[in-house]
């Protein structure tokens, strides 16, 4: 299964789906979108393949989204979407593409369903709680 994630190493919920997949045995492609940025058609099939709207996707907390006046509803989908450009921090992480979705990770759990192979357990995610018991069964 090939896998991508679209990654901040600086972000705990990123890091921890990142971890989820490599213990359940895959190598996902690994984008650093803080380095590399973001493009107007890979925002929009990322969005529409996940079902989200630009405002769904922005980040609002450990951003300059409300610096920069987009936490106001009467921005649209448009201007945000210059600003996630602009600003690639604004797009909230992590998404996770594989063959059977794209996801926004949040929580880092979220990613099981996209993944044919579960990692074994105990597993726990990012606050201490378990998601996977010993027996492999999600909880």
């Amino acid at each position: 299964m090939d896998i991508v994630i679209h990654h901040n190493p600086d972000c705990g919920t990123s890091r921890n789906t990142l971890s989820i997949i490599e213990k359940a045995g895959y190598t996902p492609r690994v984008i650093d979108y803080l380095h590399t940025g973001w493009t107007r058609p890979q925002l929009y099939a990322l969005f529409a393949a996940a079902g989200l709207t630009p405002r769904q996707a922005l980040r609002t907390t450990k951003s300059p989204a409300e610096e920069l006046g987009l936490l106001d509803p009467t921005v649209s989908d448009e201007q945000l979407l210059d600003a996630m450009i602009a600003h690639p921090v604004l797009v909230n992480r992590p998404i996770v593409c594989t063959s059977r979705g794209v996801r926004l990770c949040r929580p880092s759990e979220a990613v099981l369903d996209l993944l044919d192979n579960l990692p074994p357990g105990p597993l726990y995610k990012e606050d201490g709680q378990m998601i996977i018991d010993a027996n492999g069964q999600r909880v």
